[in-house]
């Protein structure tokens, strides 16, 4: 029996995600093994605005599984399934990546024929609020030593990823990044990603932590 695509796994778990107060980060499908009898790896990349704890994430995979399950498309055929949140670090590609990234640093590449920020097409900056209308997005450079802040229309944006940090930020420019977005982590104080792996068979598993 063919496997589901990842389109048809979202669009099966899309509503499930939502009412669980979580949006669809997306769902990729991967050979577990080798062979063609090996099980294919189910991940579903959700993200929220507040926290994600444990719980929610491991009770989120189990109701996951069960509708897999009860859809059957994946008929006899074994699949692992991994409900986890964005990794550290992830790209920005939609208005509410940057408002939930407000006080990580990002390396920014703007588009061809964007204007460029004090001569620059590729920068590391930390970012600030978004506008009301979700279509600028305030960036601090210059880092610790001369932070000041500038403001790019997110059209202009062809790539942006969150950067590890392994030291706080400086206190000035945290403050013209206007904090952190609630609910988020401190930079510099990485915790691990929340994944709550369980596995298709005749008895169920619980969620637990990678």
């Amino acid at each position: 029996m063919p496997m589901p695509t990842e389109e048809r796994v979202s669009q099966l778990v899309a509503e499930l995600v939502a009412r669980r107060g979580f949006d669809l980060e997306g769902v990729a499908i991967a050979a577990a093994g080798n062979g063609e009898l090996a099980p294919v790896r189910v991940k579903v990349t959700v993200d929220s605005d507040g926290p994600a704890d444990l719980d929610a994430i491991a009770a989120l995979s189990r109701d996951t599984s069960e509708l897999l399950d009860a859809a059957g498309d994946f008929g006899e055929s074994a699949y692992l399934l991994e409900v986890t949140t964005p990794g550290v670090e992830r790209p920005l590609a939609t208005a509410r990546h940057w408002r939930r990234a407000q006080g990580r640093k990002v390396r920014v590449k703007l588009a061809d024929g964007a204007e460029r920020i004090e001569g620059k097409a590729r920068f590391d900056a930390r970012v600030g609020r978004l506008a009301d209308d979700d279509a600028t997005i305030a960036l601090v450079i210059g880092g610790r030593v001369k932070p000041h802040r500038v403001h790019v229309p997110l059209a202009d944006i062809a790539e942006a990823v969150v950067q590890v940090e392994f030291n706080a930020p400086g206190a000035a420019e945290l403050e013209l990044a206007g904090g952190i977005a609630p609910g988020r982590p401190v930079p510099g104080e990485e915790p691990a990603d929340l994944a709550a792996p369980g596995q298709h068979s005749d008895t169920p598993t619980e969620g637990v932590a990678e």
